[in-house]
């Protein structure tokens, strides 16, 4: 007798992967792969996302490794080839947060509010920063000639929120004009990392 197959859910839409339904892998960070139904293989492509095999990505070894309880609680991995040099190289603390922030905002409803906004505003100048403290937040910042919005994003919840926004882009503080990451044509939010 065949033994029950798990429940495979879809990454982006939360969806059931049906018996004989085939997914499709991708990784949002380089590191871990998610399963995404066919329906929402578009939608990941567009988020920047990286298919199983894909430049500079290794096809994970075995039939798909699962995570159980004890290794969620330990944080254990499963193993994955290093990174193919340059596509993917290895990225600073640093750069992980800012990689990891933008998925998030990617990933959030706020994503949808800048493009709307983008396409009556124009295309933002958009800036990512890593800020110091006891818990991880990355503050995002998107703006226009005549306005300004920020979100903060907290790394290890996954929290993504509207901080402040603004008429003014003189009102900003220095630290948030470094314009370190770029909207691309899908609407989202892509960061641009110095060349190592």
């Amino acid at each position: 007798m065949v033994g029950a197959r798990a429940a495979v859910t879809c990454a982006i839409c939360g969806r059931s992967i049906l018996v004989g339904e085939r997914p499709f892998r991708f990784s949002p960070d380089g590191r871990e792969f998610v399963d995404v139904c066919p329906l929402c293989k578009e939608q990941a492509l567009s988020y920047g996302w990286v298919s199983e095999g894909g430049p500079g990505l290794p096809v994970q070894p075995g039939d798909r490794p699962t995570r159980g309880l004890l290794g969620k609680l330990l944080g254990r991995r499963p193993p994955v080839e290093p990174m193919a040099e340059p596509m993917l190289r290895q990225l600073s603390r640093g750069e992980q947060a800012i990689v990891e922030a933008a998925t998030l905002f990617n990933l959030s409803p706020h994503r949808r509010t800048v493009e709307g906004l983008t396409r009556s505003l124009g295309w933002p100048a958009v800036s990512i920063v890593a800020l110091s403290g006891t818990n991880p937040e990355v503050v995002i910042t998107v703006c226009w000639e005549i306005s300004w919005y920020q979100y903060r994003i907290v790394l290890g919840s996954a929290q993504v929120r509207l901080a402040q926004r603004g008429l003014e882009p003189d009102d900003l503080d220095a630290m948030f004009k470094d314009w370190n990451a770029e909207l691309n044509e899908a609407g989202v939010v892509v960061p641009k990392l110095p060349d190592n």
